[in-house]
């Protein structure tokens, strides 16, 4: 798999990377274990997990897997913090304090001393940017993290962030922002993706599938085995099944029949080769599933049905 720089940093990752944020509660150790095998298999190296997935258990479960399936050289290994699930609904922190605190928590449940990107989950009003900022410091400077990031920043957010740790002395510049990008959402293009491009950071895009409405599996129903039929990612999937989403996803369909693709190999694709974008990351239910989707490693979409996918998503 082709290899990428993370923004204007040193950082190297493969051009797809693997989700994990339904490991160890919808995706048990065995279903895990194949995907990660398929992924490094295929070349992959960049591994996403966070420590709010599952309250720990994708980190618990990446963890009993490195040195078994994959040597930990051999991954880039990226977590977040600063989101937290408890009693059904999601706290935000970003406090200094308790970003750390995290970070020490998912190391051991990890099993590693360091990672190689560490995120901030989430923007907070709570805490003052330069706190929340200083931890990334704090965690370079102790050699628990290589690079550092920021995850679902707004435009402003990020150039805000990108700037204060570029002209305040001694700081780490920021590697990358992730963000969700996808022929169903292009919100990132009017603001993030210019602010990261022009300050230098790589976009990590989740949810490249538009949280699995572009396969087409919801076009004549919720087939049972869905994320939309799982209590917790029902409203997650819910917002994209609507009439627009629809147009989206038909068009995506004819794309893959006139090319004998898959509908999951024009969107990922998509993504995949958009400017700024370093890698898609991608989340999946089952191996069977990752390994259609790594499949798009040898794909490239011709110019003119970029364009007609382009004006039919516009937003």
């Amino acid at each position: 798999m082709q290899q990428r720089r993370v923004g204007a940093t040193g950082l190297t990752v493969s051009r797809l990377g693997l989700g994990t944020m339904t490991w160890g509660r919808d995706t048990d150790e065995h279903e895990a274990r194949d995907q990660l095998v398929a992924f490094a298999e295929a070349g992959g190296t960049l591994v996403d997990t966070a420590a709010g997935y599952g309250n720990g258990a994708s980190e618990e479960l990446i963890g009993t897997l490195i040195g078994d399936v994959v040597a930990r050289d051999d991954i880039v290994l990226a977590t977040k913090a600063g989101i937290t699930a408890r009693r059904g609904s999601r706290e935000y922190n970003t406090s200094r304090g308790h970003l750390l605190t995290t970070l020490d928590a998912s190391l051991r449940r990890l099993g590693t001393d360091h990672v190689d990107l560490w995120q901030v989950h989430i923007w907070s009003d709570e805490t003052p940017v330069e706190e929340t900022l200083a931890a990334l410091d704090t965690a370079v400077q102790s050699g628990r993290v290589a690079y550092v990031g920021v995850s679902n920043y707004s435009g402003w957010q990020t150039a805000q962030a990108a700037t204060w740790q570029r002209a305040v002395p001694g700081r780490t510049p920021l590697a990358s922002t992730q963000v969700e990008y996808s022929l169903l959402n292009r919100a990132v293009e009017h603001e993030v993706l210019p602010a990261a491009t022009a300050l230098g950071l790589g976009v990590l895009a989740w949810s490249p599938l538009g949280r699995g409405v572009l396969t087409g599996k919801y076009r004549t129903g919720t087939p049972s085995d869905s994320r939309a039929a799982s209590s917790h990612f029902a409203n997650f999937v819910n917002a994209y099944l609507d009439d627009r989403s629809a147009g989206i996803v038909e068009a995506v369909a004819r794309a893959a029949d006139g090319l004998g693709w898959t509908a999951l190999e024009v969107a990922v694709t998509w993504v995949r080769d958009r400017p700024g974008v370093t890698a898609p990351i991608l989340g999946a239910r089952t191996a069977a599933q990752l390994r259609g989707a790594l499949g798009v490693e040898e794909l490239t979409l011709p110019d003119e049905i970029i364009a007609a996918l382009d004006d039919v998503s516009a937003e």
